[in-house]
């Protein structure tokens, strides 16, 4: 029996926007709202948002974004990209935004309300279009604010994701894909995640629509896809850039690597900006963690005005230095960032000044595969060597820390249970007298191997509470294909292990529903009927120190 299939069309144009169809170089109209251009206002610098999700639904809330950007002095023009709700043209996502963008910022400088200056800015996918924009190299573009993004977010855009190793298969990406790039709709259904081969559950959802999603395909076919027919975004022309982060962004660690790597070029370094906060995608707050009806702002619009406070606010301080120069931007701090239980710093650099790299070794592996504390995370690894095994099933499947992982805070769960099986190694810290701060980098150096011929490791950073509970700091994932030694990039987060808590480290074979099942052999995992079951060993000690690589301020602070 085939799934129920909602579809969701475009809502109503908002009342105070003004809806062009704004032509492309190749005659697609693309469907874009205006807002702030009352008469005798007068030429005006324009923040561009270009998004795939319905300019005009309550999911992207833009107008109750509009009013606080016009009141600033700024026109706001919002556009559906092509092939997405009242647009033209081939859905297809993660291309074509090169020249879109050009073509859009061209046609706002030759209008009447613009004064000829452009910034960008919004989140995800719509963080990806400004990336597109920077690689267009319009010279009327001056500033973005990419929030929650990423420049390789897409299916086959991988050629700058340095450090990321050979990762398993994302099948929260590839469902996305099913949902939102079939055609100008959206699709909502949940796919029977139980079918084998697991590519039936999206087949059943395609074969009723009569229409397929050709980003689910290439991602399924492992094909690339070219999204700049321009040059990298690195390589591009720097304009300033304020990175918003989210510490528990599901797109976090790609940020930062586009951070870190432009920070390593003189032209973008001089230019770039960070603000981190303690949110996930879907701007969720680690403080509101589990997030009550109150302060849910998906369905509560007070709650959404506050979220909003926050959403906008460091846009348009930095709109106001380099759209505006209404102050130099030494007024700016170069970053801003949350210290999850704490609060707001600030920095010179990222990972602050007096940051540190402190080292805990994985030790008394026997233990590990037993209940919690399990084995140790110590400052010296044991002279003696030493191993533990998990193993993989793929018919009992290790759980996601999330079903969706887009909105990681907004349950937040409790981790103890998935910690305590028995099919996954734990370690845990001793309780420390004084608080730890995490700031900067996290990685897992571990040393292991499988009785398959591939075999995935995930890895997950837990705060151990004192009354046992275990919640999500940091997670990340590798897939391996030899014995050997494997690093585990778990991103970067500010967070403060407060004091009598401990830190927790979690590995697993799999993540399910975020992850497709690993084949275990050759075999395509979308195809295999049969996946294999493997045995996992990690090894510990002075000859193979399998460790967790941590980044700290001092005990006094920054």
């Amino acid at each position: 029996m085939s799934p129920t299939v909602q579809r969701v069309t475009p809502q109503p144009v908002f009342r105070h926007a003004q809806q062009h169809m704004v032509r492309m170089r190749d005659g697609v109209l693309l469907a874009t709202d205006v807002y702030g251009t009352d008469p005798g206002s007068g030429p005006a610098p324009t923040v561009l948002v270009r998004l795939p999700y319905d300019k005009n639904s309550r999911y992207v809330f833009f107008d109750r974004i509009a009013p606080r950007f016009t009141a600033r002095g700024y026109v706001l023009v919002v556009q559906d990209v092509r092939g997405k709700f009242r647009s033209q043209g081939e859905t297809l996502g993660w291309t074509g935004e090169v020249d879109d963008g050009y073509d859009t910022i061209e046609w706002v400088t030759r209008q009447p309300w613009s004064d000829g200056i452009v910034g960008m800015f919004g989140d995800s996918y719509f963080g990806f279009t400004q990336w597109s924009a920077v690689s267009s190299q319009h010279p009327a573009l001056r500033a973005i604010v990419p929030r929650v993004t990423c420049t390789s977010n897409g299916p086959g855009i991988a050629s700058y994701d340095k450090g990321a190793g050979q990762q398993p298969l994302w099948l929260e990406g590839a469902d996305y894909q099913a949902h939102v790039w079939v055609d100008n709709d959206s699709y909502e259904f949940d796919a029977d995640l139980t079918k084998r081969p697991l590519i039936a559950a999206y087949e059943e959802v395609f074969e009723s629509l009569g229409k397929r999603s050709p980003g689910f395909d290439l991602i399924v076919g492992d094909i690339p896809l070219p999204a700049y027919n321009g040059p990298h975004p690195y390589d591009a022309r720097p304009v300033p850039v304020l990175h918003c982060v989210g510490w528990f962004d599901n797109l976090g660690t790609a940020h930062m690597r586009d951070y870190t790597e432009l920070a390593r070029r003189p032209g973008w370094a001089a230019v770039q900006y960070m603000i981190a906060d303690t949110i996930d995608h879907e701007n969720y707050f680690l403080e509101n963690a589990p997030v009550s009806p109150g302060d849910d702002h998906l369905v509560d619009d007070d709650a959404l005005e506050r979220m909003l406070d926050s959403y906008t606010g460091p846009a348009l301080e930095f709109f106001d230095v380099f759209l505006k120069g209404a102050a130099g931007p030494e007024s700016l701090p170069r970053v801003r960032w949350k210290l999850g239980h704490v609060g707001w710093r600030t920095s010179a650099t990222w990972p602050p000044p007096r940051a540190t790299e402190s080292t805990l070794y994985l030790g008394a592996p026997a233990a590990a595969a037993g209940a919690v504390p399990g084995g140790d995370l110590a400052a010296r690894p044991a002279a003696e060597a030493e191993s533990a095994e998990w193993r993989y099933d793929p018919d009992d499947l290790v759980p996601s820390a999330a079903t969706d992982t887009f909105m990681q805070l907004r349950d937040h769960r409790d981790e103890r249970g998935t910690a305590d099986r028995d099919d996954v190694l734990v370690f845990t810290s001793s309780a420390s007298d004084t608080p730890l701060d995490l700031a900067g980098p996290v990685r897992a150096v571990l040393h292991v191997e499988s009785t398959a011929v591939t075999f995935d490791v995930f890895v997950r950073l837990l705060d151990l509470a004192p009354d046992g509970t275990a919640r999500l700091i940091l997670r990340g994932c590798v897939q391996a294909d030899a014995p050997g030694e494997v690093e585990v990039d778990l991103g970067h987060t500010g967070y403060r292990i407060r004091q009598g808590h401990r830190l927790a480290l979690m590995i697993a074979g799999s993540d399910f529903p975020n992850h497709l099942p690993n084949s275990g052999s050759l075999e395509n995992p979308w195809l295999t009927t049969a996946p294999k079951a493997s045995l996992q060993k990690l090894r510990t000690g002075s000859t193979h120190p399998s460790r967790i690589c941590l980044t700290v301020l001092p005990v006094s602070g920054e």
